[in-house]
């Protein structure tokens, strides 16, 4: 009797083992790498870096689809940023990353400059890493088909910060399940990722990107949004209010050695 009771049991935890052991498998994982730079010397010494260094590495690696971006041009923002995206199918593969850099001659030799930089004339001020995991809802990187000028297109990443872990992922549901990234897709918003961040100095927060043309393209979509029936309906229920305590908004353009 004990043996006929033990079995649907044992299948029972399996199942739920086998469950929790795949959850997030097919998500990527993206890490984000700001570099603070101080003057053209230092953003011409990591341009040459990533462009001629860094990532041929990572293609040799099998890592596709890095993203380098700029602030775009105005006048009441610092312009001393380069931002760095980079997709991961798994975290093992990121792991190996550094390991990997440090054997590949290639790279070596090509980043010299910038790898063998003394103390007194650096390449950048500090380097900030973000590392995160994509929502269900777009679990693979897209990355952006939008046409036109690089200068003139607008990459737009936004960090939204939660005021506690429960309100954060309300918010995250929000996206998911109550359709966000379901209406910026209908609405041609050509985003490039959704994610949770799982390290990062501003938790609990998530980031995503998206893509536009030109300012004006941006612009009139964004208008699209908040005038939309879904926005209107998720925007007011009372489980997604007040999910966000802060917003981080970065006007972006690709580099032209930017892979999308």
């Amino acid at each position: 009797m004990k043996n006929k009771h033990l079995i649907p049991l044992m299948l029972i935890l399996f199942t739920v083992f086998s469950s929790f052991s795949g959850y997030g498998q097919n998500k990527e994982y993206y890490q984000l790498k700001t570099y603070t730079i101080k003057d053209d010397d230092q953003e011409k010494r990591v341009d040459t870096y990533l462009k001629d260094a860094y990532i041929p590495a990572l293609k040799r690696m099998g890592i596709e689809h890095v993203g380098v971006f700029k602030v775009r041009p105005d006048k009441f923002k610092l312009s001393d940023k380069i931002y760095v995206l980079i997709p991961f199918k798994t975290l093992a593969e990121f792991d190996k990353l550094d390991a990997m850099l440090a054997v590949d001659k290639e790279h070596l030799a090509s980043g010299a400059d910038y790898i063998n930089a003394t103390h007194d004339k650096k390449p950048y001020e500090r380097i900030n890493s973000v590392l995160m995991r994509a929502f269900p809802d777009m679990p693979v990187m897209k990355p952006s088909t939008v046409e036109g000028e690089r200068k003139d297109r607008v990459y737009e990443l936004r960090s939204y910060e939660g005021p506690t872990e429960a309100m954060y992922h309300r918010k995250v549901d929000m996206f998911n399940e109550g359709g966000e990234v379901e209406l910026f897709e209908n609405l041609g918003f050509n985003a490039v990722f959704y994610a949770d961040v799982i390290s990062g100095d501003k938790m609990p927060n998530l980031m995503y990107m998206t893509t536009f043309s030109d300012m004006d393209k941006r612009n009139a979509l964004w208008k699209n949004f908040v005038d939309s029936d879904k926005w209107k309906e998720i925007s007011v229920m009372d489980k997604y209010v007040n999910t966000v305590s802060n917003a981080d908004i970065f006007l972006l353009y690709p580099t032209e050695y930017s892979d999308y």
